[in-house]
Order: C-alpha cells, then sequence, then structure tokens
C-alpha cells in the first residue's frame, strides 16, 4: 500500500459538494467543511479531506475532530429539520469509532432525524471514511424559542 502524499493542498471534494461558508472561529477552524442538501430528504449531506493538521500522530485523523464534525452535522441536521435555525446548542453526544479516516481520505456523512419536539431533536449519523465506516454517532441538539440572528441555515447549502 502506498502512503498518502503530503502536500500543503487536499485534494478537491466530490462533484456536488459545495464549500461552506461557515462562521469564523472554531468553525470555521475546522475545515474546510462541504455540503449539500439530499435530493432525497433534504437534509444535509457533509465532508471534508482529511489534512495533516486533522490527524493523531499515526496520521489517522483525529478521534476529536470526528465528533466534532459529528456534532456540526448533527446540528445541521436538525437545524434543516426545524426550519434552519442557525445554532442550536448540543444537549447530548455521543459516538462510537468503528473505522480509521486516514490523512488524505474523504470523510462524509449523514444525519438522520430520529424524533422532534418542541424543544428538542435527536438525530444520528454514520460518517465514513473513503466509504468506509470511521464513526457512529447520535446527538440531541436544543431547538431554540425564538430565530437566531444568523439568519438560515439552508442558505449554506444553496
Amino acid at each position: 500500500m502506498n502512503a498518502p502524499q503530503i502536500t500543503d493542498q487536499p485534494a478537491a471534494a466530490p462533484a456536488g459538494m459545495k464549500k461552506l461558508d461557515l462562521l469564523a472561529g472554531f468553525m470555521e477552524t475546522n475545515g474546510p467543511l462541504w455540503g449539500r442538501l439530499d435530493e432525497a430528504d433534504g437534509l444535509p449531506v457533509m465532508g471534508f479531506r482529511v489534512e495533516l493538521r486533522h490527524c493523531n500522530p499515526m496520521q489517522i485523523c483525529h478521534g476529536g475532530m470526528l465528533m466534532t464534525f459529528a456534532d456540526m452535522l448533527l446540528g445541521f441536521t436538525v437545524s434543516v429539520a426545524a426550519g434552519g435555525k442557525k445554532f442550536l446548542p448540543t444537549v447530548q453526544l455521543g459516538g462510537d469509532y468503528v473505522g480509521p479516516a486516514p490523512l488524505g481520505a474523504w470523510v462524509e456523512g449523514k444525519g438522520r432525524l430520529i424524533r422532534m419536539t418542541r424543544n428538542l431533536g435527536f438525530a444520528e449519523c454514520l460518517i465514513t471514511a473513503d466509504g468506509a465506516p470511521c464513526l457512529r454517532a447520535s446527538g440531541i441538539m436544543k431547538i431554540p424559542s425564538q430565530e437566531s440572528r444568523e439568519g438560515n441555515v439552508l442558505n449554506l447549502f444553496r
């Protein structure tokens, strides 16, 4: 097996993915993240290319990066299902690491809404690295009683 090439420029995202213009700060620092809305159910599909800065010493994507990605994916999933409210605080997040995401791999996930109440959204996702499962996660997101000032999250994916 050939070792991955380490370059300053990560490989491109798959066709159909749009670079997400995220707010400055933590979310922007962990990117670039890419996304699109699934044609079948309108929920987000998101991904990123594993860069050296995402890796542990074994050149495998750090578990903290994978959980950060899962947190964003699940939050956006519930947000879109709730009509696009921008910021939904995480109430609970859990995950199981089921395989590696090596340097250079395309990591992709799609959330699935389990249940929505007036105040909470329950979702789960399976995240893959080059098509092989690497993380299974679930989360509960708080749905705010009013719209956030930042606008609608759906605009990120259009």
